[in-house]
């Protein structure tokens, strides 16, 4: 086996038309700017496609490309990252993913791939170091994901694949790694439309070995010790998964209930991540090397399933005021098994629900009611029926059908299991979140309403905070690492742990940018510098880490500009804009405007939200 030291910086691009490949180099002056993992994956792509493409057309790409972290036995860092052209939002996607193939990839001696073309018949890949052999997927066409994946890996150690949802095109299909996915923004319809069923990498070629190995020894050791002493990483989440989020969702009043008509419910405890390990028996499923172990998996009617994630709960549960754990696992499952956002689908039943009950459309779909669920999922990703035109997510069905005041989604993307009328800072992170209606984006949340660190209806310094951690969260899906490693790395640190919580409160509502610029963040560009056998100059790396993570965000926000975007888009469903929660006596609603011209301004946006030549050139992004 190989050694490399630091990484791999090869480039596998596949043209699946011809059935060609060659291998570029990663520019050192782009490893630099834009890191790895997402943001090298957006760099790639604004280098190489031009702006109007089809999302499910051959001129669409794919780029799946690790971080320098991958394969070095970091922890919680077994991620890659995808970027493409959404079917369902018709801007640039970007999802995170776990499981096998990342790893697999990296150890074949790549740190990414781009997919552009249409292979003429159902293909499936098979890389090594050497490059790529074209395979007939006909065996394989039309299988769902889990058989699928099982062929696949008799030919490597990780595999990607799409199911039935991926090749009938619905646009929030998915694509699945081992027991993760790449979740939103229908990455699997674009796999489908280039009639890829899968890729599978071979691995165990290259060993990765940072250049300097005994500091990251001390620097991964460390961040190991802050995970096992956070409350979230090394409790709730580590025993109850991300669904320990119910409880605090309810408490706060920002859990979806009833298409975001609620708020909370007497009955969420019943679907809660607890309540769900006693009556499950769960155990961990996780991503390797993982130290949080947020995954996990249960008997449910004497099968063993996965335990659902939060949002998939929020989702296609409370949201349709559904409080069956064992129905809404069956339904995980079965999206699991077709490659289907549970996300979207949620969102898009619960406005069939309200449609129905306003007379828009005829099913038999009812709040409170599991009846036809399940074989409306089925119709979705079969594209039968009705099914066909839900495929295309609430935007696209409200428009055609009518009740767009109730389709809860930013940009075409449904959101995801928290109501921002409780946190009106989330609320601001879902209309600028790049890709759509997006959590991950800035999860403001946390400090609004489970920390109690920022007032949740206070507008002062939002738009900053929403800054901060976009520029944050773009710079760790660019090393890559778990999101989640951030409750370690900024709640664990002395100045912040010491604290009263009430005087962080006072500080992140009157001086949030001197507290903001006070937390402490080593550790993730710590490591990346050990790895790559580069200089760390304590926090001048940190602020240059942080400023990677910006120029991320603002050439996704650019590249969507080029596709339309403004700040026509930059708004919230009119629900959360005009109408209060039943949970709340003072019907509080989204005050979106005031904080939207404020970000603007902070970004360097100009008045209609398009990134201005300044703010391009002190980024050094180049302009098309």
């Amino acid at each position: 086996m190989k050694t490399i030291a630091g990484s791999n910086n090869r480039i596998l691009e596949i043209n699946l038309s011809t059935q060609q490949f060659h291998e570029s180099a990663i520019d050192p002056q782009d490893r630099e700017l834009y890191l790895g993992g997402k943001g090298l994956g957006l760099k790639l792509l604004y280098d190489r496609m031009t702006p109007g493409v089809d999302p499910l057309g051959e001129h669409n790409m794919l780029a799946l490309c690790t971080g320098v972290l991958m394969a070095t036995g970091a922890p919680c860092s077994g991620r890659f990252e995808a970027v493409t052209k959404s079917p369902l939002t018709g801007i640039m996607a970007t999802a995170s993913c776990g499981g096998p193939f990342g790893m697999a990839l990296k150890t074949s001696g790549w740190d990414g791939l781009i997919l552009t073309g249409k292979a003429a018949t159902p293909t499936y890949l098979v890389i090594d170091s050497q490059g790529v052999q074209f395979k007939a997927a006909d065996g394989i066409w039309g299988q769902d994901t889990e058989a699928a994946q099982e062929k696949l890996l008799q030919e490597g150690k990780g595999a990607i694949v799409i199911g039935q949802a991926g090749e009938n095109l619905v646009r929030f299909a998915n694509i699945r790694s081992g027991h993760r996915f790449l979740g939103r923004g229908g990455m699997g319809a674009v796999l489908g439309a280039k009639n890829l069923k899968g890729i599978v990498a071979k691995g165990g070629e290259v060993r990765i070995a940072p250049v300097f190995k005994e500091r990251f020894s001390k620097i991964n050791k460390r961040l190991g010790q802050s995970i096992n002493r956070n409350p979230v990483t090394s409790g709730s989440f580590r025993y109850y998964g991300t669904n320990a989020n119910v409880h605090l969702s309810n408490a706060a009043g920002i859990l979806p209930v009833r298409n975001f008509t609620g708020g909370s419910h007497g009955e969420a405890h019943k679907v809660s991540g607890e309540t769900m390990a006693e009556q499950f028996k769960t155990t961990w499923d996780t991503c390797k090397p993982c130290l949080i172990k947020c995954g996990h998996r249960g008997t449910i009617n004497g099968q063993s399933r996965p335990i659902p994630e939060y949002e998939t709960v929020g989702l296609l549960g409370t949201n349709l005021e559904i409080f069956d754990p064992v129905v809404i696992s069956e339904w995980n499952e079965l999206c699991g098994h077709y490659g289907m956002d549970t996300i979207t689908l949620g969102g898009t039943l619960a406005w069939a629900m309200e449609a129905t009950e306003k007379g828009l459309i005829q099913t038999d779909l009812k709040f409170g009611s599991p009846q036809g669920v399940s074989e409306m999922i089925a119709r979705i990703a079969l594209g039968q029926g009705l099914g066909k035109d839900l495929a295309m997510g609430s935007r696209w069905a409200s428009k055609k059908y009518g009740g767009e005041d109730f389709a809860m989604h930013v940009k075409g993307m449904e959101l995801p299991a928290y109501d921002p009328r409780g946190a009106v800072g989330q609320g601001l992170a879902y209309a600028t979140a790049n890709r759509g209606g997006c959590h991950l984006s800035a999860y403001v949340l946390a400090l609004e309403a489970f920390f109690g660190m920022a007032d949740p209806h206070a507008l002062r310094w939002k738009p900053y905070m929403v800054k901060f951690f976009e520029d944050v969260y773009a710079a760790v899906n660019s090393l890559h690492i778990c999101h989640f490693t951030a409750f370690a790395v900024e709640l664990e640190p002395l100045l912040i742990k010491l604290s009263p919580t009430f005087v962080v409160k006072i500080l992140n509502q009157n001086l949030s940018p001197l507290a903001l610029n006070l937390m402490d963040l080593s550790f993730w560009p710590e490591l990346w510098h050990a790895i790559l056998g580069k200089r760390y100059i304590p926090y001048l790396s940190m602020l240059k880490f942080r400023k990677a993570g910006e120029r991320v965000h603002v050439l996704e926000r650019y590249m969507n500009t080029r596709e339309g975007i403004s700040k026509k888009d930059d708004t919230l469903p009119r629900r959360l804009l005009t109408e209060g929660r039943r949970c709340d006596s003072e019907q509080h609603t989204v005050p979106l405007a005031p904080m939207l011209e404020k970000y603007y301004k902070i970004r360097g946006f100009d008045a209609d939200g398009i990134p201005t030549p300044r703010t391009l050139q002190r980024l050094g992004i180049p302009v098309k």
